[in-house]
């Protein structure tokens, strides 16, 4: 069944023409580096999802590929992107309008094996350094959490290990299937045993668009959950650790 969009709603979306979807890299679990260099150099459940949101409202897809998270909200802040991708936070809420999340995403500690460290209640405390990826959602939320820790931020998410590893650093803290992968074939290293924070993966819009842009985009990601095709993209993309989030 072909869908009429409205023309208003096309325009707040791709006033240029086409829809520019913010993907960030940096999140291995929503998106990844295409290795043949196709589909705009990304691939991922991101990807997907920014491509059937240009398919509905009838328009070519062009992705704005980025490393950080950070980087991601400041294109879309300032209108040099229609959407993005992004993990909901207060602090980003000023300039993007956020859908209700599409996934739920696990925030883990990583210390060394003997370290005094060994529950969530044991990092915040005087002397602690607690390695982040600049600007991600688990770098606002700790900012804002922990009292007494030293929060140290690494260039990005992806960076955050080494960060820990060459600056003897206390903690890592990032995504979990992040940190597993960074650590693969390391010895001598541990997650703790619990999350210290569930990320709520959503979409946003610049709120420059409009009300109706943002209520468009709200319906369009409960859709694409309630249709199967979130959790699709995920079995897709061979994504584990990651739920899809239940409906608004």
């Amino acid at each position: 069944m072909t869908t009429t969009i409205d023309k208003d709603i096309v325009r707040a979306f791709a006033p240029t023409g086409s829809l520019r979807a913010s993907i960030n890299l940096g999140n291995p679990i929503l998106a990844h580096r295409a290795a043949d260099g196709g589909a705009g150099g990304a691939g991922g459940v991101s990807v997907d999802l920014a491509t059937a949101l240009a398919e509905r409202l009838g328009v070519p897809l062009e992705l704005v590929v980025v490393d950080t998270a950070g980087r991601s909200v400041d294109i879309v802040a300032a209108d040099d992107a229609d959407v993005g991708f992004f993990a909901v936070d207060p602090k980003r809420g000023a300039s993007i309008a956020f859908t209700a999340p599409y996934v739920l995403i696990e925030g883990y500690y990583l210390v060394r094996d003997d370290s005094q460290v060994r529950s969530n209640a044991d990092v915040d405390r005087a002397g602690t350094r607690v390695v982040v990826g600049k600007g991600s959602a688990y770098d606002l939320y700790l900012t804002r959490e922990l009292q007494q820790a030293e929060i140290v931020r690494a260039p990005s998410s992806q960076a955050v290990v080494q960060t820990f590893l060459d600056g003897g650093y206390d903690v890592a803290a990032g995504v979990k299937q992040q940190l597993e992968s960074d650590i693969s074939g390391m010895t001598g290293l541990r997650l703790l045993d619990e999350r210290f924070m569930v990320i709520r993966q959503a979409m946003g819009v610049p709120k420059s668009r409009g009300e109706q842009a943002a209520a468009f985009l709200a319906r369009f990601v409960e859709e694409m959950k309630a249709s199967g095709k979130v959790a699709a993209a995920l079995d897709r993309h061979g994504i584990q650790g990651a739920i899809v989030a239940p409906a608004a």
